[in-house]
Parts: structure tokens; sequence; C-alpha cells
């Protein structure tokens, strides 16, 4: 039987293809002011949140940059509470989140770096880039998420996982 793949938010991602150059297509989607150009993340749908926007805009759908800058990074040793699903009877294996400046929209995105990467691999500055990810699997689903992959050096093999 095939697993429905879902979004673990749903209208937080565009649902791009799995694998090495296939991703693409895969994007964040904010919303912006009309009014004050203000960029959302995750999206607003009811109301311009920037207390200085001067007519309170319509919010319009926008998908955000693909790739951008590390602006902190740590290290999760616990459990994650919901939506983050984990097997409490599973060994805990440590994750890294990445937290990434995005230049053009003014704002600092949240998320979970690639499986494999690790704190140690990382600098503040270095570039990242948005991929699919998956959260979680069941029987009867595949729930997708987005991570942070660091972005292959000049030189190196290109193969985006971790630093070369």
């Amino acid at each position: 039987m095939a697993r429905t793949r879902r979004p673990v938010v749903a209208g937080w991602f565009t649902e791009g293809a799995e694998g090495h150059g296939q991703d693409g297509g895969f994007r964040l989607l904010g919303t912006r002011c009309t009014a004050c150009a203000s960029v959302f993340f995750p999206r607003e749908d009811d109301a311009c949140r920037n207390p200085g926007c001067p007519g309170g805009g319509e919010l319009a759908e926008t998908p955000l940059s693909r790739r951008g800058r590390i602006w902190s990074f740590t290290d999760g040793r616990y459990r994650p509470p919901a939506p983050y699903v984990s097997d409490p009877d599973a060994p805990w294996e440590p994750y890294t989140l990445v937290a990434v400046e995005l230049a053009a929209e003014a704002m600092v995105v949240l998320g979970q770096a690639v499986p494999g990467v690790r704190t140690a691999d990382l600098a503040i500055g270095d570039e990242m880039e948005l991929v699919p990810g998956i959260l979680n699997e069941d029987d009867e689903h595949v729930w997708t998420t987005w991570h942070w992959r660091p972005v292959a050096a000049e030189g190196s093999t290109g193969d985006g996982e971790g630093k070369a």
C-alpha cells in the first residue's frame, strides 16, 4: 500500500520532488503585505503584523528565498514537542537546528539541518539552501517538512551531504 505524503504544516511550503537536483521547485511560502512590503513566515493570512504599516494592505502569498546565511545554530538533545513525532522507545538521536537569515526578506527562518549535519560542520555566515525533508513516516503517511543543507564549497564534490 502506497503511503500518502503530507506536509507537517499545510500551506507553509510547496511539495517538491525528493533527491539531488530535483528540489528546485521546493520553497517555503510566506505572505507579503501589499501596503508596506513586510514579509511574514510563518505566513500571516489575517492582517499585517507590522505596527508601522501605513494602511494594512492585502496579504499575498509569496515564495521565500531558497538560500541564506547561518545566523545561529545549536543542537537539540531532547525529544521535541508536537507536531514533531518521534518513537519514545527508539534511542534518541540529537539533531541540528539552524537559524538562516534570508537577506531579500530581511528575516531569519529556523529549521532542522539535513540529517548527518552536526554543529561541528557549521559556522556563522555559512551559506545554506532549503531542501525538502521528511519528519516522520508511519504505515499510512510520509510527513514532510523542510531542512537546511550547507551549500557545497567551490571545488567540493557537491554531494550536498554536509560540508565538503
